[in-house]
């Protein structure tokens, strides 16, 4: 059995998003390992265009699975509208779509600490969606996961902290 790998070199804007789509019709998953909601990419099919952020490019073909690993950090809001957008233009994502438990949610503080360090006297140029702070979070080892979701006690100590 092989697999195949594409990684992006340098940033996220080198067109990795088109290049799965168009590789992804020979493969069964697709998975994303890293970054977050940022600019996104474009794929058109056809005369329609599908504009992604967070989900996996894959996700265009009806026999491919993506995958949304744990070095993600996940917008809730971001997802849950691109998940919106896909079924509007009848894209199933239901059983198709899986995202690791371990992934670390974008919370609002994120992104007002992100939007403090764009405004300061030292800007950084970042999108300004909290993605860094997430980052810092998350190597802190004290960001909130998907799975505290699931656990009431956890959620309210991470966000105690």
């Amino acid at each position: 059995m092989s697999v195949s790998i594409l990684v992006g070199s340098q940033w996220g804007d080198e067109g990795k998003g088109k290049i799965v789509d168009l590789l992804s019709k020979d493969f069964n998953i697709v998975a994303r390992y890293q970054g977050g909601a940022n600019a996104g990419h474009t794929v058109e099919i056809e005369d329609k265009k599908y504009v992604l952020h967070l989900i996996p490019s894959g996700i265009l073909r009806d026999d491919v699975t993506c995958v949304i690993g744990n070095g993600v950090v996940i917008d809730p809001a971001a997802l849950l509208s691109e998940i919106d957008f896909l079924k509007q233009h009848n894209i199933n994502v239901d059983g198709r779509l899986f995202i690791s438990h371990n992934a670390h949610l974008i919370m609002p503080y994120h992104k007002l600490l992100d939007s403090i360090s764009v405004s300061g006297k030292q800007k950084i140029g970042t999108t300004g969606r909290g993605i860094g702070p997430c980052y810092i979070d998350k190597y802190a080892r004290k960001g909130i996961k998907i799975i505290d979701l699931l656990n009431k006690k956890v959620l309210e100590r991470k966000i105690r902290e």
